[in-house]
């Protein structure tokens, strides 16, 4: 497919060569650009440039540069209508949720249509793409020549696949920034520019993610009744409580195979953070770290499988987890049949709603407060360290399609730079005073969230319309955002408890417990190549070793792993060392990394 190239006029300083130059005053930020998310998501934040010096190529976009901005003032202020009416395809997840307004038709799609494309003489299409099947999606509208417009997902290896593959056009961040220097200023703020590009060319612009190394976004949930009913007054802090506490829930009848369990989910990856050594060795961390790939042979991935071995031969796992989906998992939390889950926090929580229908009486626990001295405070008890997989410095990777016309880019860009403005920004996370959510004491939003009235909002508050400009609703200060976005309305006030752990985790930052994955400034080709057969594989491997005596786990896993290195691992793992000796890779802060 031949890629469209929107003129280039990126600077020297926005380099390759001086990305990496800015490595050692960076700290502890990340400094070059990665094919492999780093998300969590990084995950997700995660997110760039060709020739085209012909004059056709200059005049055509000379002429792009003035409509929509005729005034040739920079940003909102100089958008004025298209004189001929542009198309505008937005992709959104269809996340498939019970409760949930059609994705592409509801109040707040026509909301953005009266209040900005009409305004413009823009239609703005929404593309639904399934939350499960994203590539395959994406596969499909490229292969009929109909991506949408903009590109966007949390796993910067998937945007990296997307421009290896012909789905982008490379894009000037100099014509960026004109037409949207608001959205430009906070990627400026967040030292994001060194990520736009993918081998040498710019491709990219990202989303903010607030606290992406702090924050408490997602949240277990512990039944602490149950905990207390066995004599502890906190969750477990390391693997001897952890085990001694489901040993003795299942020996008093509360719950039969209390760590439930659900068959491996190559989207959730896996993350082997807490049975890493620590501090951490800088090459392993390069070669092995990517949560997307399981690490086989690698000694933190096999410990961690030692774990989940010693579970199930103890009880404590479900026997059946290999037949166990997402929607079943979720559902045995409801029904008593698991002692914790996760889920993102908002305001309003469907798996509150559901687990509290079931269970009115029932104590949850996030969080529980031991003592100041704690430092593996609400670790579930699968590790020796404190460690946890810190987000990408970045929210969604945006990128646009190689089929767009100039005319269709620069409405995409409009509708960032709309987007990012405050008051519209609040409305599309908050929806109408009085209606979707009130004020409290204190003047923060409060989400009404049995709200089912003509306004009702999408998933986690209409967050897949928004998180083109930043991952989650950032009131400035994270207690703030803590009081702002914490569940509402349920038996129980989780806030403090959120807050313990937000306090926890700036406890934990300091001491470089939050991990973020290796980024690479270039594309690891085995990954795309393999990545799939790797991925099938591992499900059936990792399911025996689980399940496997543990007299025979040693000998299983070296099987196993020779297996997986032959069916492509290894020249990932190649392909990944010689971009670490290169210098293409970001690296450890001084707190994390070995000697």
């Amino acid at each position: 497919m031949k890629k469209k190239v929107i003129q280039k006029f990126l600077t020297a300083a926005l380099s390759t060569a001086m990305a990496f130059s800015m490595l050692a005053g960076c700290g502890s930020e990340p400094a070059v650009n990665s094919n492999e998310s780093g998300s969590t998501p990084q995950q997700s934040s995660q997110d760039n440039q060709g020739g085209g010096d012909s004059q056709e190529s200059q005049d055509s976009q000379a002429s792009a540069a003035e409509g929509g901005s005729a005034s040739g003032a920079a940003g909102v202020e100089g958008f004025t209508a298209f004189a001929d009416n542009v198309t505008l395809k937005i992709p959104v997840y269809d996340r498939g949720q019970a409760g949930i307004p059609d994705v592409k038709d509801n109040y707040w799609t026509k909301w953005v249509q009266e209040n900005f494309g009409d305004k413009y003489n823009i239609t703005v299409q929404y593309i639904p793409i399934g939350r499960q099947q994203v590539m395959q999606d994406y596969a499909l509208l490229s292969s009929s020549q109909n991506l949408p417009t903009i590109l966007m997902e949390y796993d910067y290896d998937k945007l990296a696949t997307w421009s290896e593959e012909g789905y982008l056009q490379t894009i000037d961040l100099d014509a960026f920034q004109q037409v949207a220097p608001d959205y430009y200023a906070a990627m400026v703020r967040n030292n994001q520019l060194v990520y736009t590009e993918m081998n040498g060319e710019t491709y990219f612009v990202l989303a903010e993610r607030p606290y992406y190394n702090t924050t408490p976004n997602f949240v277990t949930f512990y039944r602490m009744d149950w905990l207390r009913q066995v004599g502890y007054d906190h969750i477990p802090l390391n693997r001897e409580e952890y085990l001694d506490a489901m040993q003795k829930i299942m020996d008093a009848g509360i719950c039969e195979h209390p760590g439930g369990g659900a068959m491996y989910d190559a989207k959730g990856g896996e993350q082997v953070y807490a049975t890493r050594t620590f501090p951490l060795n800088e090459e392993e961390w390069a070669m092995y770290g990517d949560f997307n790939i399981p690490s086989m042979g690698w000694e933190a991935h096999k410990k961690a499988l030692k774990y989940l071995n010693e579970d199930y031969n103890l009880g404590i796992t479900n026997p059946e987890f290999y037949t166990i989906d997402i929607a079943t998992a979720e559902a045995n939390f409801y029904a008593g049949k698991t002692y914790a889950y996760g889920a993102y926090m908002a305001p309003s929580m469907p798996l509150l709603d559901n687990f509290y229908a079931q269970n009115p009486d029932a104590e949850l626990a996030v969080y529980t407060f031991v003592g100041e001295d704690q430092k593996t405070q609400a670790d579930p008890g699968t590790g020796d360290y404190p460690l946890y997989r810190a987000d990408n410095p970045f929210g969604m990777t945006i990128g646009f399609s190689a089929f767009a016309t100039e005319d269709e880019i620069k409405a995409a860009w409009m509708y960032m730079e709309w987007m990012i403005q405050p008051e519209n920004l609040h409305t599309l996370q908050w929806g109408i005073e009085g209606e979707t959510y009130t004020l409290d004491a204190d003047g923060f939003e409060v989400a009404v969230s049995d709200y089912e009235g003509e306004y009702k909002m999408g998933f986690n508050g209409n967050k897949d319309y928004w998180c083109v400009v930043i991952e989650a609703r950032n009131a400035g200060d994270m207690y703030d955002n803590i009081r702002m976005n914490s569940p509402k309305g349920y038996p129980q006030d989780f806030t403090d408890q959120i807050i313990g752990i937000y306090d926890l985790n700036v406890k934990k930052a300091e001491l470089g417990y939050p991990i973020s994955d290796a980024l690479f400034a270039i594309s690891i080709g085995a990954v795309d190549e393999y990545r799939g057969d790797l991925q099938m594989k591992y499900a059936e491997f990792k399911d025996s070793l689980i399940m496997c005596k543990p007299e025979e786990f040693d000998a299983l896993y070296e099987q196993y792993t020779k297996e997986y290195l032959d069916m492509g691992y290894q020249e990932i793992l190649d392909e990944r060392k010689a971009a670490y000796e290169a210098g293409k890779t970001t690296k450890l802060p001084d707190n994390q990394k070995a000697d």
